[in-house]
Parts: C-alpha cells; structure tokens; sequence
C-alpha cells in the first residue's frame, strides 16, 4: 500500500488529485494499493495549521513529512504551479522521496524541462507526469483507428479546448501563458496518435474582461506538422461555452470525439463516419484522471519503465516553449509572472 503527499492545495492538489484519490480510496476496492491512512498536504506559499479536508494531516515541511513517511512506500503529487518546479523536486531528492506524480505541463520553459529530465536521471527519480487525457478511454479508441488502418492514412487533427476561466485567471498568476494550461493534454495526445512534430505556427490573445487585460491569457493556437499529418490545437479561456473536442481526417473517413468537460459527468462520445457505411455513435464512460492516477501508482509501486513518458513530457514542453517565442509570449509571460496585469484605457 502506498502512503500519499500532495504539496500546493490549490484546484489541482484539492480539487483534483485528492478528489480523486478519496473518491477511490471510498471505493475499497483499492486497498491493496492505497493506503487507507490520512493523506499529508504541504502547501508551500500557505501554512495550513487546520487539515483543509477530511481525511488530509497538514504538515509545514518535507522534513516535517520525511519523519512520519517511509519514502519507499510513498507517492508524492507535486500540484504547484509550473513555475515553481525544480527546486521543489531538489528538496524531495534530498529527503529521499523518489516516487512522485508532476502536474502538467512538466516546467514553464525548455531549459528547466530539461534540467528536471536531468534530475530525475541522476537522482534516479521516478516521475510521472499527469496526463489524464493519455490514460482516456476515448484516446484508447482513438488510437486503436489510427493503428488499425480500416480508416486509411490519418492526415489532420482538429482540437477544441474551449473553457472559460476568467475568475481563476483574475486570481491565479501561476501559469504564464494559455499555452500552459489546456494544450499540454491534447498535444500529447497528438504526438502519440500523428508521432512527432515540428511547430509551423503559434498565435496568443490577451484575456480581456471589460478594462482589465491580462496578458497572453486569452485564445492560443498552435499548429503542427507531423510526418503524415496536420494538428490544430485552439485552446479558448475566454470561450462562452466549455467544449473539449477531436476532429480526424482520414483518407477514407472522419472521426469526431468529446471528451468529457465536466466533472461530474464523466463520459465520451465518438462519432465514426466512413463512406459507405452507417455512421456510428458511441456513447461511455470514461473517467480519465482516475484511470491516470491508478495507473501512475501501479507504474510507480511496480517500477515500470517511465523514462518514455519523462521524454513525452519534455517534448511537449519543448513544443509550447517554440509556441510561445512564435507568438511573441515572452515579454508578456515575464509581465504576468511579475504580477503585473494591464488596464485598458
């Protein structure tokens, strides 16, 4: 059984992973892997002298931690904001916790992706990186027609990531750029479905909400050439309404996918259209950030190889990072990242 710490409480480290995990841990039918004990949560930038849930103990330190956790039997969840990454992971090292779960995407930048891939090698970390849309049952499928061919050659990737979020924007200066936030799962999504790919356009609007203007944090567009293929990614924070969507193009047919943009409401719906052919409609359930977090702890509990999965992670940084020096986001992610927020007028 595996004991649990998560550090940073915000909508990820709460609202996400522990939701999840207690939810599953309520089940009990998962008591050979999760350890029914209170969860630990660190948060970094907020002591918390009270637990902020049911079933959590609150601690003021990885050292704090390190004394009632047997780091061997211990998967740690890092939910901080990109930004905040590296030396967090440092200290982990150096308390002997090795097993941990990252928070998309891996690091804000190439060069810390990169010194984090170098971490992990030489402190013999074992990370995996959350990415919940990988371990979808609608991916499973969608992956299942590109390798079977009855749909022929598939040439283009239409993506959809509309989900408004001005008051968690307003609030929340963690993430430079829209960049960082949707896109790191149906990017990696792409790359497993077209392989990989070379940025040949990137465009970032600013969030506007009446005279406020908060930089870079608006509409982001990312374009992709894979050997075969095209992927369109519009990822939308402003959008009036929440869409999570996969158009492919085969050369002998279509596929439209939805994954879920609810929480309580998890289940996917695919569409297949081939000439010649009835149209078929599937709807089904698929829960994907449990399906991520089960699997995470099996693979880190069994030692199952997740070097691949570091090297996606790092691409896909890799891939934002040329998106955001072609939309000319720098400038403006250093702004934000500096608490400064414009106003028009």
């Amino acid at each position: 059984m595996e004991r649990t710490l998560i550090i940073g409480l915000g909508r990820a480290g709460l609202g996400l992973h522990w939701a999840v995990l207690r939810r599953l841990r309520a089940t009990g039918r998962h008591t050979h892997l999760l350890d029914p004990a209170p969860a630990l949560c660190l948060d970094p930038l907020v002591p918390v002298t009270a637990p902020p849930a049911e079933g959590l103990r609150p601690v003021a330190s990885i050292a704090e931690a390190r004394t009632l956790l047997d780091p061997e039997h211990t998967v740690v969840h890092i939910c901080t904001p990109p930004v905040a990454r590296l030396d967090l992971l440092r200290e982990l090292a150096a308390a002997g916790f090795r097993r941990i779960i990252v928070e998309k995407p891996l690091a804000a930048g190439r060069d810390t992706a990169h010194d984090v891939l170098d971490l992990a090698r030489t402190e013999r970390l074992r990370l995996s990186v959350v990415a919940p849309w990988l371990a979808s049952a609608l991916t499973a499928r969608l992956v299942r027609l590109v390798d079977g061919g009855t749909l022929g050659e598939l040439r283009s990737i239409e993506v959809r990531q509309y989900k408004p979020r001005m008051r968690r924007t307003l609030a929340d200066k963690g993430h430079p750029t829209a960049f960082d936030i949707e896109p790191p799962h149906s990017l990696g999504v792409c790359l497993r479905l077209a392989g990989d790919a070379h940025l040949t356009h990137a465009q970032l609007d600013d969030m506007r909400i009446g005279d406020t203007v908060i930089p870079s944090m608006g509409r982001a567009r990312l374009e992709l050439r894979h050997r075969t293929a095209v992927s369109r990614i519009v990822s939308d924070l402003t959008a009036p309404v929440r869409e999570r969507s996969m158009r492919l193009e085969f050369t002998h047919g279509h596929v439209v996918a939805h994954y879920p943009n609810a929480e309580d409401d998890h289940y996917a719906q695919l569409r297949v259209s081939r000439p010649g052919h009835p149209e078929t409609w599937e709807v089904f359930p698929d829960d994907a950030l449990s399906a991520y977090l089960l699997g995470a702890y099996r693979a880190l509990r069994d030692d199952t190889p997740l070097e691949p999965q570091l090297q996606l992670g790092v691409r896909v940084v890799e891939l934002l990072a040329d998106a955001k020096t072609a939309s000319g986001a720098a400038r403006a992610a250093a702004q934000r990242s500096g608490g400064q927020v414009a106003h028009a007028g």
